[in-house]
């Protein structure tokens, strides 16, 4: 798979989402993950920012609008569409596709703010993947809050199902 025909995304976006797509590769292959999965985790990275730049007002739109244009283009994997869905807020209500592409695309190696421990990090996602997430989930929540914004309802809903106690 590549990026859709329908994509709106600058040299730029097409690159980080191909570091995206290429973390999630090296994650399914670390993992031994089955090849259906793999597919599953790379379709999803295709397609998270494939509208990215287009003219959105709302800075999170891009992720819905994506998942719908994929849906109508023969997407069927509700996973899949759920992943690109929510992939800035979290969901309480992923699978593991969903898990790691917001891991990627938090990680992923040519992000501008690029965390001084990303590398890091990202080596542990194969052997410590809730670990890590709990911890990006962490650093997300903070820098909303930095931000003076108010939190989704999704992303609530995800943190307090990343730290529920069993």
């Amino acid at each position: 798979m590549s990026l859709p025909e329908w994509a709106h995304a600058s040299a730029e976006r097409r690159a980080h989402i191909e570091r995206v797509v290429g973390l999630l590769s090296t994650w399914a292959d670390a993992m031994r993950v089955t090849a259906k999965e793999r597919d599953r985790w790379l379709r999803a990275g295709w397609l998270h920012d494939a509208l990215r730049d287009a003219p959105f007002a709302d800075p999170v739109a891009h992720g819905p609008a994506a998942a719908d244009r994929a849906a109508a283009t023969g997407e069927r994997d509700h996973g899949v569409l759920d992943a690109v869905r929510y992939h800035t807020l979290g969901s309480a209500d992923w699978d593991d596709v969903g898990r790691m592409l917001y891991l990627a695309d938090f990680l992923e190696p040519g992000r501008a703010a690029d965390p001084p421990d990303r590398a890091e990090l990202a080596r542990r996602v194969p052997t410590e993947r809730d670990a890590v997430l709990r911890e990006v989930a962490r650093r997300r929540l903070e820098w909303v809050l930095r931000s003076g914004w108010s939190l989704p309802a999704e992303t609530v809903a995800f943190w307090n199902q990343l730290v529920a106690k069993p």
